[in-house]
């Protein structure tokens, strides 16, 4: 199969105003290997999309796909390789006339999957941007547990998480204060 059996980039003219257009989209060692560094990976070994557009209507497309990833990513707390696979829905609305929102502060819809329908869909980019949003935000490797750092100069006692929290000893006192006689808040009326 060759690049032009297998395009990255439809142009939404050309697509079937009655049928889906199935695609399947791999992206090769050299876009891999751009993408890991893009994105702050260890190693991308795979990455896929595979699916249909089909048309919905008169003024707009629906995307469904499957972005399929091998991808290794550093553990936040040890930096030890993290290994993710990944096998996530991508679901796309592209709908004619659709403005896209501008200023500064933007309601946005509750369909996250609705965009204005663009001249070209390029499926590298959607793949790009799916495993962006699909892969772990804080990757953990097994057993990786953030311990407590206790720092002070010599002769200093350090400071604890416990000595940090300034109103954990708020109930015990006002236990104390409802025990005693005429010493609760009610009392005082």
């Amino acid at each position: 199969m060759t690049d032009k059996d297998r395009p990255t980039r439809l142009r939404t003219a050309t697509l079937s105003p009655r049928k889906p257009t199935r695609f399947r989209h791999e992206a090769d060692g050299a876009e891999r290997t751009a993408l890991a560094g893009d994105l702050g990976l260890l190693a991308l070994d795979r990455l896929a999309l595979e699916g249909e557009i089909r048309p919905a209507g008169r003024d707009e497309l629906v995307l469904e796909a499957r972005l399929l990833a091998s991808a290794t990513q550093a553990c936040v707390v040890t930096l030890a390789p993290v290994p993710a696979r990944l096998d996530e829905p991508v679901r796309r609305r592209y709908v004619a006339g659709l403005a896209t929102p501008e200023g500064d502060e933007v309601e946005m819809t509750g369909d996250d999957s609705l965009d204005p329908l663009p001249e070209v869909i390029d499926l590298a980019e959607l793949a790009a941007e799916a495993l962006a949003l699909a892969l772990p935000e804080y990757p953990r490797a097994p057993g990786a547990e953030l311990g407590e750092a206790v720092h002070a100069a010599p002769g200093v006692e350090p400071l604890t998480d416990a000595a940090l929290k300034p109103f954990a000893g708020l109930a015990g006192l006002a236990g104390k204060l409802a025990a005693k006689p005429g010493g609760g808040p009610e009392d005082e009326a």
